[in-house]
């Protein structure tokens, strides 16, 4: 099939960008790596009669360290974000969860900012931001608002910017001390979409106890999802007053609306989930064990 007709905009600038948007309302669709909205638009799975290309605006690409925050710009592509020192110093997960998007090819086109304002409950970068608690910032002509990542995904591929707004930077904090980072996750073949997978980063304090932790979990909603009940159990607590096993059981727990398709059945997926979730946690927890002795003798 071919994409219905449309007409194709270039803006050179955001304010530019967002000025289209403004006009068209409704009518309008931003276009960045391409990499999910075009095979959506080829199999008239969705149609906008304006697509806005903002994939050569040069200010939505870049990323910044500021204090305790990495400021990702959204036009960054997913190569030169699994690729910056700065992101694997900063954001471990973003360069640990890289890897797992599609294909090099689709890595080389999307970006991180696509792949958050297209709202797959199976992206790993949407995991990401939900486990940090990024912040998202959002552009109009009516200026600029932050959304916390726990408000922005509202339902399957669909996010809280209003029609009139660009997603144009995230913001990752940085977590420092004795912390830990893992992704895991399940695809049936090396760049499917996960059938469950897992994010995590925890934090240590002094004494082995769990000081802030977060789960994102992908594939196991309508939305990117966080494993809340996991992360209240264990925070507080020493380092292994619960086993991974359990928190990977807690993480499942409280998810309503686990999918049931042709890859597997809602409890196939909760097993699944919860398998890389207690791999994610183990691994997460040697980090951080293991981190403030490599700093001594580094």
């Amino acid at each position: 099939m071919k994409a219905a007709a449309f007409a194709y905009h270039r803006p050179d600038t955001v304010s530019e960008a967002v000025q289209m948007l403004g006009e068209f309302g409704d009518d309008a669709k931003i276009l960045a790596g391409g990499q999910s909205l075009v095979p959506m638009l080829a199999m008239r799975l969705t149609y906008f009669e304006n697509l806005i290309d903002i994939s050569r605006i040069d200010e939505l690409k870049n990323i910044e360290r500021h204090d305790d925050e990495l400021v990702v710009a959204a036009g960054t592509p997913h190569s030169l974000v699994g690729m910056d020192d700065e992101v694997a110093e900063s954001v471990p997960l973003l360069t640990l969860s890289t890897p797992y998007i599609g294909h090099f090819q689709i890595r080389t086109r999307g970006t991180l900012g696509g792949a958050i304002a297209h709202a797959d409950p199976a992206a790993e970068y949407a995991a990401v931001a939900l486990a940090l608690d990024a912040t998202m910032e959002a552009t109009s002509s009516r200026g600029r608002r932050h959304i916390p990542a726990a408000e922005f995904f509202t339902g399957l591929w669909e996010t809280s910017l209003a029609p009139d707004e660009v997603l144009t930077a995230v913001r990752f904090p940085v977590w420092g001390g004795r912390s830990g980072f893992a992704v895991e996750e399940f695809a049936r073949r090396h760049g499917d979409f996960a059938i469950a997978g897992a994010t995590v980063a925890v934090q240590l304090d002094g004494d082995d106890r769990v000081a802030r932790c977060g789960i994102g979990l992908l594939g196991l909603g309508s939305t990117p999802l966080r494993g809340t009940a996991a992360e209240v159990a264990v925070v507080g607590q020493a380092a292994h007053a619960a086993t991974a096993e359990e928190v990977g059981r807690l993480a499942m727990s409280g998810l309503s609306d686990i999918p049931a398709d042709l890859q597997g059945s809602a409890d196939y997926r909760s097993r699944v989930g919860a398998a890389m979730v207690t791999r994610a946690w183990a691994a997460a927890i040697r980090q951080a064990q293991t981190s403030e002795a490599e700093a001594i003798h580094a």
